[in-house]
């Protein structure tokens, strides 16, 4: 709470409040990830909107039908999810980037009703480790029956987690992901639904 006290200070013209997610409960793909990033997400108020993360996000859902229109990192370029949602395994920007086990906790609850209230719900491709495990908690189920690695498939009965390395500038700077291997898993998500 400090730290976002803090950034409402340094930052007025930022959203500097929870994120809210991007798309239809109605959707049958669920995109989850980290964290808003503090002039991302934190000062765009959508998910995935004003960082290195979204420029590979979005423009890989919409090259699978995942989303219509251009995405130009503001909440107001028009793009529009298509039968996929967006969201974040912790609500608020955490200090240096990095959540803490009490966030993740902390907005789990928020995580496993938004599961819930997705009735249609297919796939969800879980964005990191993270994300991963968040979803695992969020559904009741045993993370040692599942073990995070990018492009596997887990069964959680009734949907299909995917696993990918989280999109974000030092996974791809590194190497780690790179595009080609971020499109073959929103591709795999994609033929799920």
């Amino acid at each position: 709470m400090a730290f976002r006290a803090q950034n409402v200070q340094r930052f007025p013209g930022h959203h500097n409040a929870p994120v809210s997610s991007f798309g239809g409960l109605d959707a049958r793909v669920l995109v989850v990830g980290l964290a808003p990033g503090l002039h991302g997400a934190n000062r765009t108020g959508r998910p995935f909107t004003g960082d290195a993360a979204g420029d590979l996000l979005y423009p890989s859902l919409t090259a699978h039908g995942l989303a219509t229109g251009r995405f130009e990192a503001r909440a107001d370029d028009g793009l529009t999810p298509r039968d996929c949602r967006i969201t974040n395994a912790v609500r608020c920007v955490p200090p240096g980037n990095k959540p803490t086990g009490a966030e993740i906790n902390l907005c789990n609850g928020y995580l496993a009703a938004e599961i819930v209230a997705m009735k249609r719900l297919r796939v969800i491709l879980a964005l990191g480790a993270i994300a991963h495990g968040a979803v695992l908690r969020a559904l009741g189920i045993k993370s040692s029956r599942h073990r995070f690695a990018h492009g596997a498939r887990h069964d959680l009965g009734g949907s299909t987690m995917v696993d990918s390395y989280h999109c974000s500038r030092l996974n791809t700077n590194t190497g780690r992901l790179t595009p080609k291997m971020f499109l073959n898993v929103v591709r795999e998500v994609a033929s799920r639904k």
